[in-house]
C-alpha cells in the first residue's frame, strides 16, 4: 500500500501567528477572508433594514389586530416581532464584526428593505402581508446564502439560521387562519 503525502491541517503555526499580528485594525477580518468586505457590509445593511421593517410591522400588527380570533394571533405577531429583533441584532453584530457601522437611520429603512411596511386593515390582510413579507425574506436569504457560499462562512451560517426561522414564520402565517377559522382565508 502506497503512502500518500498528507496535507497539513493548519498552516505553519509560526506563519499563522505572524499573519495574526498584521493588520490588527481589521479586527475579525483576517487575510483568509475571501469575500468582499465592503460589499458584504452593504448587503448586510439591506438585511438589517429588512429585519427592522419586519420588527415594526409585526409589532404594529400585535397591537392593532382585532376580531374574534385576534388574541392568539396578536401573541403570535408579538413573538415574531421578538424573533425578528433577534435577527436584527445578529445582523448588526455581524456588520460590526466586519468593521462596518450598522445603519439604523429610519429615513433610509424602507428604501433598503427587501420587504415592505404594510399595516393591513383587517386580521386577514395582516396575515396576508406578513406571509408575503416572509416569502420575500425566504427567497432573499436563499439567494444570499448561495452568494456567500464559502467566501464568508460566518455570514452564510448566520443567514441559514435566520432562514430557518423565516420559513417557520411563513408557515405560521399560512396556517393561522386554518387553525382559528377552520379554513384557509388567504386566497385571492
Amino acid at each position: 500500500m502506497a503512502t500518500s503525502a498528507k496535507k497539513p491541517f493548519l498552516s505553519d503555526i509560526e506563519a499563522l501567528r505572524e499573519r495574526a499580528r498584521k493588520s490588527l485594525a481589521d479586527g475579525a477580518v483576517t487575510p483568509a477572508y475571501r469575500g468582499d468586505v465592503n460589499q458584504t457590509i452593504e448587503i448586510l445593511q439591506a438585511v438589517l433594514a429588512t429585519e427592522i421593517v419586519c420588527v415594526l410591522r409585526y409589532t404594529q400588527h400585535s397591537i392593532a389586530a382585532a376580531g374574534i380570533s385576534s388574541e392568539a394571533i396578536k401573541k403570535e405577531f408579538a413573538t415574531h416581532a421578538r424573533e425578528e429583533q433577534g435577527h436584527m441584532m445578529s445582523v448588526a453584530e455581524r456588520i460590526n464584526q466586519l468593521g462596518g457601522k450598522p445603519d439604523f437611520n429610519p429615513e433610509l429603512l424602507t428604501a433598503r428593505s427587501a420587504s415592505q411596511y404594510t399595516e393591513g386593515e383587517t386580521l386577514v390582510a395582516m396575515l396576508r402581508e406578513n406571509l408575503i413579507a416572509e416569502r420575500i425574506a425566504v427567497e432573499h436569504y436563499r439567494e444570499l446564502i448561495r452568494h456567500f457560499c464559502d467566501d464568508d462562512a460566518t455570514t452564510r451560517v448566520m443567514l441559514e439560521g435566520i432562514l430557518g426561522v423565516e420559513e417557520e414564520h411563513a408557515n405560521d402565517m399560512h396556517d393561522l387562519p386554518v387553525a382559528h377559522e377552520g379554513k384557509p382565508m388567504l386566497q385571492e
